[in-house]
């Protein structure tokens, strides 16, 4: 019997794996038998992710540094991995970075600051990924967009929550990940390399949670009447990453409790 979910001698990298989100993908990850890369900037953060009193939790969890705002430090990254490793199977690019809010206000420096932070970042992982994937035969990667790459947001959400709103070049950053993802698919098809999204609807952070009226506000804009939790989203990562999806490239999986459905 081919254990389709089973993750066991995978090598999994993922920027960003210690965030809010990332964390419960890394841990579902390796709690289906992967090796994890957590790829970040701060080592600190990670051992407060990945942390408790006994140490690390999981020993098929490591770090490395990476700044996904630099091609040389990807380069350096994927380049010491593969080394160690032998391989990269699963590349999973989750890391974001974006400054500025305002629709009408925002500079062009906060512009392209955020459209490189949700989508060049992406564009140089791929890049630089391809031959250690053609080096292997085959290679999966998913990219990470937003419910608002595919929707607007709906303003009314954030009439007496300002302070939440979803900035412009965010969502057109995140859909421009939707189509680097088919753009990808096609072209590395032929070589047995697997290109999809998973696009995330409301996932407030603790932080946002504190808003109560905020959160019930998001809740019910969606079909299931509440907000996502991280472990919602992180099964979903561990089927594509896994031979259960090996037939399925190009595509955007959608985890946002109904809300592009209304």
């Amino acid at each position: 019997m081919i254990k389709t979910f089973d993750l066991n001698s995978k090598v999994i990298l993922i920027s960003g794996g210690y965030g809010f989100l990332g964390r419960a993908i890394t841990l579902s990850l390796s709690h289906h038998g992967a090796k994890v890369y957590v790829l970040g900037r701060s080592e600190k953060k990670f051992k407060e992710a990945f942390n408790d009193e006994n140490g690390l939790i999981n020993s098929s969890i490591n770090f490395f540094v990476c700044d996904v705002s630099s091609t040389e430090s990807i380069k350096q990254a994927f380049e010491s991995i593969d080394e160690k490793e032998g391989k990269i199977d699963v590349l999973i690019n989750n890391a974001f970075y974006s400054k500025g809010q305002s629709p009408e206000k925002m500079s062009d420096e906060d512009w392209s600051y955020g459209v490189d932070g949700s989508l060049n970042s992406v564009f140089r992982a791929i890049r630089e990924v391809i031959p250690y994937f053609k080096k292997n035969k085959g290679g999966k990667i998913i990219n990470v967009s937003s419910m608002y790459g595919v929707v607007a947001p709906q303003f009314d959400v954030y009439d007496e929550y300002p302070q939440f709103l979803n900035p412009p070049h965010y969502g057109a950053a995140k859909a421009g990940v939707i189509q680097i993802t088919k753009y990808y698919a096609s072209y590395l098809g032929k070589y047995n390399i697997k290109v999809n999204t998973v696009t995330p609807g409301p996932f407030p952070s603790d932080k946002v949670k504190e808003d109560k009226g905020f959160v019930k506000a998001l809740a019910e804009k969606t079909c299931l009447g509440r907000v996502g939790l991280p472990e919602d989203l992180a099964g979903c990562f561990v089927f594509l990453a896994s031979n259960a999806a090996d037939y399925i490239t190009g595509q955007n999986f959608v985890v946002d409790g109904g809300w592009t459905s209304k």
